[in-house]
Parts: structure tokens; C-alpha cells; sequence
């Protein structure tokens, strides 16, 4: 045994990289992504008619058109998914690179932003599904379309925030506060502004029949919620100021335009005039989820605060610690704070209960619209799971709905196992932001179409 204890004193443990070094594979993918632009403009170039217009556009751009159309709802190919899929993670692990070596946050306060930003996409979609932007904009706000458009505004809203507050960044007392918030304050109310003036107000010379009162009224609240986000996110960095600021105001922005249609229906291009608002599935879609994650907070906000105050974040390695080091002495780090309280700690991190929120939401109405409302689905694989459960209707002999349930139990048992991952997961200090935009992917494929559908359902569209 003392042998064994001598030899364990010897082993030389690997250093975590520095934060602002790629490791191989960051590289491989960094350079392959530069590599795979290249070879793409090249063959747009020299063989434009075999890469685009034999190839690309039929798989990728024709749908887009298609869903945009009179007919809408154009439905996922495997081909797009894999494309969509595959690029969706390779920009995780490019992304995350770059914000690391950025020195981007990664802590809770982003994580709130992100999810904001998130929000928005849905409430945008469900306006397009209600005929409501002009047929020149509209394909704007068909995924994927839709999230690369908002990560331009994302993107810029970051980009200028932080140009503008980070002086005082970390700086206490209330010269620096006012000084900070109406720089940034400023520059967000113009970006509103800019935004409602370029995607929504050209859309009001199409729907004469709407006094659009009601949508300016919220455009009004959208700008004191924004100036109330500011003032409530006092002490935090200016990029992530503006980022939630700027997203909770775009959101009223939109709820208000949903609000104008609940009021004044505008005619669908299908020549369909909406009168048919439904607001329980809410209850049901929204409001499991947010009880499920009411419990998982209570559960683990008590040592979520004692992590918090020990100067630890939840998951996350001490500094200069491997993970590898980690795994490998658990006797010894068995009473650290970060492992000790980390498990229930994460059950109350915006993180994993965005993740919880967003998939059950998305499974509630799926089953909703599918198996009470007669809608359909896009995705083949989540078809295919649809599909499944009609057929154990025909076996148990349940003649109403399509076997959308089944997809709902799907995504509970997803759930958990990833709030199981999540909770045994630990990463060091470097993968922060790894972590961070894998959970943004997850809410993008779960929270965005769970919020669109329940809005489809509301507004009846």
C-alpha cells in the first residue's frame, strides 16, 4: 500500500491548455471550415450549375422558398437535416473556440441572454406562419434562415454593447452605472427602432384592414421593458447587458404584432381569415414544464447558493485542474465543493433548465397540435417516432390522435437523461464555453419549434 500511495505522489498530471490556445482538434476544425468555404466559393465559381443549381439548391434553398410560399410548411429532407445537423455542431466546436480565446462570459447572466435570444426566433416564426411579413421579407424567417439572420442582430447588439460599456465594465458606483446603461441604453433604442422600421412596419402597407395600434403599443413597452432589463442587470458586463436587453425588447416587439392579430386578423395569403384563438394548450405546453422545472430550482437552489459562495462554479474544475486528474483521484476531490454540491447545484442553473423547459415544451406540442389539432410534422426522424406511436394505437385499439404521445414520452425520457448528463458532467475551466453552446444547440432544436407551436396553436394559424 505504501508503495502504491508513493507511486501515486509521482504521476505528472496534464495541464489544462491555456484558455487562449486551440487545442488539435479545435485546429482540425478551425482549418477544415476555412478549407470547406474555400472548395465552396471555388465550385461556385468554376461549376456553379453542378454545385448550386444541381446540388445546393434543391436540398437546401428550394425548401426555404417552399415554405415561405402560399402553401407553407415545407417539410425537412434527410438530406437538409444531416447538412443542418453536422453544421450545427461543427460551429460548436468552432465557436466556442473563438469565444474562449475572446474571453467571451460563460456564466449564468449569458446563459439568460442566450435563452432570450432563443425566445426570439419563435416569436418571429409565428408571424411568419400568420402571413404577416411581405413575400420579399418573408423568407428571412424560415429556419435556417431565420438563426443566421438573428445572429447577425445578435452578433452586431454584442459587438456594440461591449464597444460601448466596457470601460466600466467592473467599475462600481453610480457615475459609472449611468454612464454605462445610457451609452448602451441608447444605441439599443435605435437598434429597435431599426428593426421595427426594416421587418415590420413594411409589412403594414400589406394588411391595410389593421389599424396596428396595438403593435405600436407594444413597440412602446418594448422599449420600457428594455430600459427596465437595464436597470435590473446593474453590475453585469455590457455585452451581456445589451444582449438581454435588446432581446427582451425585439420579444414584446413581436408579442405585440400577436397581439394586434388576436385583435385585427389579417387575411393568410391561403385566403383564410383567422378567427380562432385557443389559449388552454398553454396551460398544458407552457405550464408542465415550467412545473417541472418550478421542483428541479427548489431542489437545487440551496446548494447552487452555497457553490456560489465558495467562489466555484457549478461543474466547473478549479483552476489549472485536468479532468483527467479529476476523474482519476476521486478520494480526493470527493469533498470538494464543486463536487459535492455540483449535482444538485445544476439543477437550478438557467442551463439545464432551459434544456428541460425547451424539450418538454416541444413534446407537449408536438402531442397538441398533432393529436388535437390536426397539424403535421416536418422532421422525418421525429415523424418516424410519430408514425411508431400510431401504430401501438392500432395495436391497444386508440382511435384518436396520430401517436404524437409517443413522441412526447420520448422527449420526457430524453429529459432525463440529459439532465442526468448534466448533473454528473464536470469540465474544466476551457470548456466553459463548449458546454455553454451545446446547450444553445439543444434549445435551438427544442425550446424555438416548442414555442412555435404553441403559438401556431394559439393564434390558430
Amino acid at each position: 500500500m505504501d508503495v502504491d500511495e508513493d507511486q501515486n505522489e509521482d504521476v505528472v498530471w496534464d495541464v489544462p491548455l491555456p484558455d487562449d490556445e486551440y487545442s488539435a482538434g479545435e485546429k482540425v476544425v478551425i482549418w477544415g471550415a476555412i478549407g470547406i468555404g474555400l472548395i465552396a466559393m471555388a465550385g461556385l465559381l468554376l461549376a456553379f450549375d453542378t454545385v448550386w443549381t444541381d446540388t445546393l439548391k434543391p436540398i437546401i434553398w428550394d425548401p426555404v422558398v417552399k415554405d415561405a410560399g402560399i402553401a407553407g410548411d415545407a417539410g425537412y429532407t434527410p438530406q437538409n437535416t444531416a447538412i443542418y445537423t453536422l453544421s450545427m455542431l461543427s460551429s460548436v466546436v468552432l465557436l466556442q473556440a473563438l469565444f474562449r480565446k475572446w474571453n467571451l462570459p460563460s456564466d449564468e447572466k449569458m446563459t439568460l441572454a442566450l435563452i432570450a435570444w432563443v425566445c426570439l426566433a419563435p416569436v418571429m416564426r409565428v408571424l411568419e406562419d400568420a402571413d404577416f411579413f411581405s413575400s420579399s421579407q418573408d423568407v428571412l424567417f424560415i429556419s435556417p434562415l431565420i438563426h443566421l439572420h438573428l445572429a447577425g442582430w445578435l452578433v452586431g447588439i454584442a459587438v456594440i454593447s461591449h464597444l460601448l460599456g466596457r470601460a466600466w465594465n467592473g467599475v462600481h458606483g453610480d457615475e459609472a452605472e449611468e454612464r454605462q446603461s445610457t451609452l448602451i441604453l441608447g444605441f439599443l433604442f435605435i437598434a429597435l427602432m431599426l428593426q421595427w422600421y426594416w421587418l415590420y412596419r413594411p409589412a403594414y402597407l400589406d394588411h391595410p384592414e389593421s389599424s396596428f395600434s396595438i403593435a405600436l403599443a407594444g413597440l412602446i413597452v418594448a422599449c420600457l421593458l428594455m430600459w427596465f432589463t437595464m436597470a435590473q442587470t446593474r453590475g453585469w458586463e455590457a455585452i451581456t447587458r445589451g444582449m438581454l436587453s435588446f432581446a427582451v425588447g425585439a420579444i414584446v416587439l413581436g408579442l405585440g404584432h400577436w397581439g394586434q392579430f388576436i385583435s385585427t386578423p389579417w387575411a393568410q395569403e391561403s385566403g383564410r381569415v383567422s378567427n380562432d384563438v385557443t389559449l388552454w394548450p398553454v396551460f398544458i405546453v407552457l405550464g408542465l414544464p415550467a412545473l417541472v422545472c418550478w421542483f428541479m430550482y427548489r431542489a437545487g437552489r440551496e446548494d447552487a447558493l452555497q457553490l456560489k459562495l465558495t467562489g466555484y462554479t457549478a461543474g466547473v474544475l478549479p483552476q489549472g485542474i485536468g479532468l483527467k486528474e479529476w476523474e482519476d483521484q476521486p478520494e480526493k476531490w470527493a469533498s470538494h465543493p464543486v463536487e459535492f454540491l455540483s449535482n444538485k447545484a445544476l439543477l437550478a442553473h438557467p442551463m439545464v433548465l432551459g434544456m428541460v423547459f425547451g424539450q418538454l415544451a416541444d413534446g407537449f406540442a408536438t402531442m397538441m397540435g398533432i393529436d388535437f389539432f390536426d397539424y403535421g410534422e416536418k422532421h422525418p426522424v421525429s415523424d418516424a417516432v410519430i408514425q411508431f406511436g400510431g401504430r401501438i394505437n392500432e395495436v391497444i385499439g386508440i382511435s384518436w390522435g396520430e401517436g404524437a404521445w409517443f413522441f412526447a414520452i420520448i422527449k420526457g425520457v430524453l429529459v432525463g437523461l440529459i439532465v442526468w448528463l448534466f448533473v454528473q458532467m464536470r469540465v474544466e475551466q476551457r470548456q466553459q464555453h463548449f458546454r455553454l453552446l451545446i446547450v444553445l444547440a439543444v434549445l435551438i432544436v427544442g425550446l424555438a419549434p416548442g414555442l412555435r407551436d404553441i403559438g401556431r396553436l394559439m393564434l390558430g394559424v
